[in-house]
């Protein structure tokens, strides 16, 4: 095999998670490839675009630092700033929340973090699907191969090296959702209620439209596809759909163990999804931050790379924890009739709803 087959690191997709791991590996001085089966990394639109500010971030995240730093979004990914976020139960009438969100045009986003890893002398194979990987190498659809000393897995819930070599199990939301025309005003919404078994519905505006999307727990669907109740609530809105995508979330919270050897999960393919809001973009870019780093100290120090683990735990480890216990809760709470949903609901339990969604304790005592 030629020395241009050889790399450092090589990682697995080139989504939000590997091309931060690549921008922050290559810049700390690994050779690095990025092999992806898009092209252009970022097609087919597969997310509802939302993401919190900088600002937001940093009330969310508390221990994560310089986030101005990670966070880059050029103006060109940002189709909307929103400045209050709905909590809409069945009743329809919403709890109304402070909230300054970023709603993107994702495909600009993620063709900007490519640019910015490039820039950091990261390479990139696009068009290019990795069947299996074993030991050192990389084997590629079409027989061709690559190797590396170190191996990022960061191609989703469906990612081949967590696919081949994990066996830990996570719950997998499946999620449909359309861009739609119109004006949709400047609050994004999060419904809840039996009109999204099990997880959640969002219509989260843009500056021209809006997109509108739902998931749900199939084991609470009473026999109903996730066709049927994406159908029932996107015909609640008006407007000519120009896009109809779909995918699928792992809502577990992140798993055991990212680190096997000198294989990294990183992103969706270690649950990097905060389940109680479903917010995964700018969760996996801080996961894909830390991993970097510390594949490049790896390389130049010696640095164990389970301390990409302990850096995440000391970053993210509350957040998680909250997040996840607020989505067992809510998994419980949903399955109550919507009269009673409503009831649930109010001005006395507000800031508890708001704490479960933002990873808080929801109650000071537990």
């Amino acid at each position: 095999m030629s020395d241009s087959n050889h790399h450092d690191v090589i990682v697995i997709g080139g989504g939000p998670a590997g091309s931060t791991v690549a921008r922050y590996a290559a810049a700390n001085g690994a050779n690095v490839l990025v092999i992806d089966g898009r092209d252009p990394i970022g097609t087919p639109l597969q997310c509802g675009e939302l993401v919190p500010s900088n600002d937001e971030m940093r009330r969310l995240c508390p221990n994560v630092p310089e986030m101005d730093d990670l966070f880059q979004t050029p103006q060109e990914a940002i189709s909307r700033r929103s400045t209050q976020m709905h909590i809409v139960p069945p009743s329809g009438k919403p709890l109304k929340f402070p909230f300054e969100g970023l709603v993107l045009n994702r495909v600009a986003h993620d063709e900007a973090l490519v640019q910015l890893a490039k820039e950091n002398g990261a390479k990139y194979l696009v068009d290019s699907h990795v069947e299996r990987v074993e030991g050192n190498e990389v084997m590629l659809r079409g027989g061709a191969s690559h190797t590396a000393k170190i191996i990022v897995g960061a191609g989703g819930h469906n990612d081949p090296l967590r696919r081949d070599h994990w066996n830990e199990s996570s719950l997998k939301i499946p999620v449909k959702f359309v861009l739609m025309d119109g004006d949709f005003g400047d609050a994004v919404e999060l419904h809840f209620g039996s009109m999204a078994p099990g997880g959640y519905a969002w219509m989260f505006p843009k500056s021209s439209g809006a997109n509108i999307g739902i998931g749900i727990q199939r084991s609470f669907s009473k026999g109903r596809s996730l066709n049927q109740y994406a159908e029932e609530f996107i015909s609640k809105y008006e407007g000519e759909i120009s896009f109809r995508g779909a995918g699928s979330l792992p809502m577990s919270g992140s798993i055991r163990t990212f680190v096997k050897g000198n294989y990294l999960l990183v992103g969706d393919a270690a649950g990097m999804v905060l389940p109680s809001n479903g917010a995964g973009i700018t969760i996996a870019m801080i996961g894909g931050r830390i991993a970097g780093q510390v594949i490049a100290e790896h390389l130049s120090e010696g640095t164990p790379l389970e301390e990409y683990e302990k850096r995440w735990n000391k970053q993210m480890g509350k957040v998680m924890r909250n997040s996840k216990r607020a989505f067992r809760f809510g998994s419980l709470m949903f399955r109550l009739p919507n009269w009673m949903l409503n009831l649930t609901f109010n001005r006395l339990t507000k800031g508890i709803i708001w704490r479960a969604v933002t990873c808080r304790r929801m109650f000071l005592i537990l």
